[in-house]
C-alpha cells in the first residue's frame, strides 16, 4: 500500500509510518500548544498560591522578627548578667549557711563512740552521723552535710546531679533562695531601678563628668574604641529623646536635576551659603528608604524646592514602603479616578475621568 493513496482504507496502519493526512504544520504546532497549555496551568495554579504565601509572610514577619528581638534581647541579659549574678548570690549564701565538715574529723568523732552507740550508722549504702545537736548528718564523698540539705537536692537534683558537698549546697541554695519565679521579678525590678539611677547621675553634674572622663579613656584604647563608637551611635540613635525638628516638607531635585526625592526642611542654612547662592536657601534633611534614619544633609536654594501637602507621618510612611504607600491625595492617574470618585458623583465624576485623559499626571495633581 501507498502512503499517497487518497483512500484513507488503504493508508498504512502502522503506528511508525506518520499519517499523510497530518501536514507538517499540524505537527509542528501541536508540542507548541500543549507547552502552552501546561504553562497556562502553571500560572493560573501558582500565582495565586505565590502571591498567598508573600501576603502571609507580610503578615507573620512583623510580629515574628519583633519576638524573636525581644528573645535574643532577653537571652543575652539572662546569659551576661542573670546568671553571673545568680552564680555570685549562690556562692556568697552557700558560703554563709554552709555545714560542710571534713572525713578525717568525723572519722576521729566516730572512732570516739562506743560500740553499742546508734549515733553511726550505715543505712542503704549511705553512712549517717547524729551530731551533738541531733543533725543528722550524711557522708558525700569525702565529707559530710546534713540530710536535710541532701533529701531536698535528691528530691530536685536538677538538670546535673551533684556529686560534692559543694555541688549540694549549691542546688540546696538554689532551690531554696534563689527560685526564678522570684528571682526573675526582683532582677528586673532592680534593674529598672538601677536604669533610672543611672540616668539621673550621670546626665547632669558629677555624674556626667565621670562618664565622659570615662568615655574619654575609653576612646584611647586602640581597639576598644572603634567598636564603643560604634555602639555608641547605634544606641544613641535608638534611645535618645532629642527630635529634629520639621518645618515642612518638601521635593527637591537631589541628587541631580530630573530626580526628585522627599526632604524635611530644618532650617534657613548657612550665611555664607546663602551670601554665594545669592538667594535664600533651606537645609533639607533627605531620608532614605526603607531606613528614614540615615539620611543625607543638604544645602539647596528655596526656590528649587517644592512644598507637598502631606504629613510627616505620611512621609515617613511613604520612605518606610519604598514609594508604595502614597498619600491619598498625591495618587496620580487611575488611582486618581477612584479616589475622586468616592469623593464625587455624576458629572463631576465623568470631568474628572475625562480631564486625566486629556491631560498629564502633572497637570491633574495642580487640578486637584
Amino acid at each position: 500500500m501507498s502512503k499517497d493513496d487518497p483512500n484513507p482504507e488503504n493508508r498504512s496502519l502502522d503506528p511508525t509510518v506518520p499519517d499523510s493526512g497530518q501536514t507538517s504544520e499540524d505537527s509542528a504546532s501541536d508540542p507548541t500548544a500543549s507547552a502552552a497549555d501546561k504553562t497556562g496551568f502553571w500560572s493560573i495554579t501558582l500565582v495565586p498560591f505565590r502571591k498567598a504565601v508573600i501576603r502571609g509572610l507580610a503578615v507573620v514577619l512583623p510580629p515574628l522578627l519583633t519576638i524573636v528581638l525581644f528573645l535574643w534581647a532577653w537571652n543575652t541579659i539572662d546569659s551576661y548578667v542573670l546568671r553571673p549574678m545568680e552564680a555570685s548570690a549562690r556562692y556568697f549564701i552557700a558560703w554563709g549557711i554552709a555545714d560542710i565538715r571534713a572525713d578525717a574529723d568525723m572519722k576521729l568523732l566516730i572512732e570516739s563512740l562506743k560500740a553499742d552507740s546508734d549515733r553511726y550508722e550505715k543505712v542503704d549504702g549511705l553512712e549517717l552521723y547524729q551530731a551533738d545537736n541531733n543533725i543528722v548528718l550524711v557522708k558525700v564523698k569525702k565529707f559530710w552535710i546534713p540530710m536535710e540539705v541532701y533529701d531536698a537536692v535528691e528530691l530536685n537534683p536538677g538538670r546535673e546531679n551533684p556529686i560534692t558537698a559543694a555541688a549540694y549546697y549549691d542546688r540546696y541554695v538554689q532551690m531554696r533562695f534563689l527560685r526564678r519565679e522570684i528571682i526573675i521579678p526582683l532582677f528586673l525590678v532592680a534593674f529598672v531601678m538601677l536604669l533610672y539611677l543611672s540616668g539621673k547621675t550621670l546626665a547632669v553634674g558629677f555624674g556626667k563628668m565621670f562618664w565622659n572622663y570615662a568615655e574619654a579613656v575609653v576612646n584611647r584604647v586602640p581597639l576598644i574604641r572603634n567598636v564603643y563608637s560604634s555602639v555608641k551611635q547605634v544606641t544613641d540613635f535608638a534611645f535618645t529623646e532629642t527630635d529634629i525638628q520639621c518645618r515642612r516638607i518638601v521635593a527637591l531635585e537631589y541628587p541631580r536635576k530630573g530626580i526628585w526625592s522627599l526632604g524635611f526642611v530644618t532650617g534657613e542654612g548657612m550665611l555664607d551659603i546663602r551670601a554665594a547662592a545669592n538667594e535664600p536657601v533651606v537645609t533639607v534633611l533627605v531620608p532614605t528608604s526603607p531606613m528614614p534614619a540615615t539620611s543625607f544633609t543638604v544645602t539647596v536654594p528655596k526656590s528649587e524646592t517644592i512644598d507637598l501637602n502631606i504629613t510627616m507621618d505620611q512621609a515617613i510612611q511613604f520612605c518606610v514602603s519604598c514609594g508604595v504607600v502614597v498619600p491619598n491625595m498625591q495618587f496620580t492617574g487611575t488611582d486618581a479616578i477612584e479616589l475622586q470618585g468616592q469623593r464625587i458623583s455624576g458629572q463631576g465624576q465623568e470631568n474628572l475621568a475625562s480631564l486625566v485623559k486629556a491631560k498629564s499626571p502633572t497637570t491633574l495633581d495642580k487640578a486637584q
